[in-house]
């Protein structure tokens, strides 16, 4: 997906939920993953 180069949110684009971007069905990251989607 495109990421603008300048976010209001910048938690977002610490790499945290960087699996979730690519595909959000996919709950790679346990419960934080449940709780993004």
């Amino acid at each position: 997906m495109l990421q603008p180069k300048r976010t209001k949110f910048r938690k977002m684009h610490k790499g945290r939920i960087h699996g979730l971007a690519k595909g959000g069905s996919d709950l790679n990251f346990g419960s934080y993953g449940l709780k993004a989607t």
